[in-house]
C-alpha cells in the first residue's frame, strides 16, 4: 500500500518513526509534499535517506500572494531531483482566501505549464473554485497526468471521469456525514483510485484528533473499500499500482 500525499516534513521531526510505523502497518511508499521553497528542499532531503519516498514539490495556493518569479525557477531546479516525481500541490483555495485570487490564479497556471513541459504529474489542490479549477485543467494537454488531491469537491468529479484524472481520497471520506464523497469513491474507476493521509491533517474517524500519519492510510482504505464493496487487500494492490503509474514510481 501507498500513502499517495503526505507532509513530512510538517512532522516535526518524527519522519522517520511515523515511516517505521507506517511500514509496520504495511504502507510501504510515501509520495511526500513539499508546500514552499523551503518545505521542497527539506521533502527532498527526507526522500533521498528514506526508502520508499517520493517527493511531490510546488507552491500552495495559500502561498501565492507571497511567490516569486525565483521561486519558480527554483522549483524547476528542484524538480530535476531523481526522486521528484510530481508538481504540487498547486491550484485554487476561494474557501480560505489565503491569497488574492489573481495570484492563485497566476501560480497555479505557472505550475500547471510547468508539469505539462516537464512530463510531470500535477497534484492539484481544490476548495470552492470548482469551475475555474477545471478550466485551467481542460487547457492542459490531454496527455498531462492530474491528480486531485483530497478530493472534496465534488462538481469535479464529471470533468474527472471524463478526463480519467486521477482522484485520491483522504481521512475526510471516513468521517461519518461524509455521504458524498463516498459515493464519489464508490463512482471512481479502479485504474484511478488514489488514497492518501495528508498527514500531519484530516486524520481517518478510527484515530480522529490524534496527529495523522502514513501509517493511517489503511484505516482510509478500508472504508473505502467498503464503499466500493471490494476486498482491501486488492484494493490496495489496485491503488499502489495506480500510483506507480500516475507518479512514474520504480
Amino acid at each position: 500500500m501507498i500513502d499517495t500525499h503526505a507532509h513530512l516534513d510538517a512532522l516535526n521531526g518524527d519522519a522517520s518513526e511515523a515511516l517505521g510505523r507506517a511500514r509496520a502497518a504495511g504502507v510501504g511508499r510515501v509520495v511526500s509534499v513539499g508546500s514552499g521553497i523551503d518545505s521542497c528542499r527539506a521533502t527532498l532531503e527526507l526522500a533521498g535517506r528514506e526508502d520508499g519516498v517520493f517527493a511531490a514539490l510546488g507552491l500552495h495556493p495559500h502561498q501565492a500572494g507571497e511567490v516569486r518569479s525565483d521561486d519558480l525557477v527554483a522549483l524547476e531546479d528542484l524538480l530535476a531531483h531523481p526522486k521528484a516525481v510530481a508538481v504540487g500541490e498547486t491550484g485554487l483555495d476561494y474557501f480560505r482566501d489565503y491569497a488574492p485570487r489573481d495570484r492563485q490564479l497566476e501560480t497555479f497556471l505557472a505550475q500547471a505549464t510547468l508539469a505539462s513541459r516537464l512530463g510531470k504529474p500535477l497534484v492539484v489542490h481544490s476548495r470552492a473554485a470548482d469551475a475555474e479549477t477545471a478550466s485551467v485543467l481542460e487547457g492542459l494537454p490531454s496527455e498531462t497526468r492530474v491528480v486531485l488531491h483530497c478530493f472534496s469537491s465534488l462538481g469535479l468529479l464529471p470533468p474527472a471521469l471524463e478526463r480519467e484524472w486521477y482522484v485520491s481520497f483522504a481521512g475526510n471520506v471516513t468521517y461519518p456525514n461524509a455521504h458524498e464523497l463516498r459515493s464519489a469513491a464508490a463512482r471512481v474507476p479502479a485504474n484511478r483510485l488514489l488514497l492518501e493521509t495528508d498527514s500531519p491533517y484530516l486524520a481517518p474517524q478510527a484515530v480522529r484528533g490524534r496527529r495523522n500519519e502514513p501509517a493511517n492510510v489503511m484505516h482510509t482504505l478500508a472504508v473505502v473499500a467498503e464503499a466500493r464493496g471490494e476486498d482491501p487487500a486488492a484494493l490496495g494492490q489496485q491503488v499502489d499500482a495506480n500510483a506507480t503509474a500516475a507518479f512514474g514510481l520504480p
